[in-house]
């Protein structure tokens, strides 16, 4: 499988990874709270490429993307809510 991070972007991502897993989670084992940064470069999306990391596993940051992709298109009912 292909580095899902360009090399241009890598060190940033990794740092920036590190600091918001330590602000979100600080010492916690198990950690409680997962993200997901996309980066991506203005006006180069068509054709281009989405930079990705998480302190997540892959099935919880598809979930959440899928998620919130429902959400933008309208498609996305909390449970308990009439439809």
């Amino acid at each position: 499988m292909a580095d899902p991070i360009q090399e241009k972007h890598r060190v940033m991502m990794n740092e920036l990874a590190a600091t918001l897993d330590e602000l979100f989670n600080g010492k916690a084992k198990p950690r409680r709270i997962f993200f997901t940064l996309l980066v991506g470069e203005f006006g180069k999306m068509d054709g281009g490429k989405v930079n990705y990391i998480s302190n997540g596993n892959r099935e919880d940051m598809s979930a959440s993307i899928r998620e919130l992709l429902a959400r933008w298109e309208g498609r996305y009912r909390e449970e308990g809510t009439e439809q």
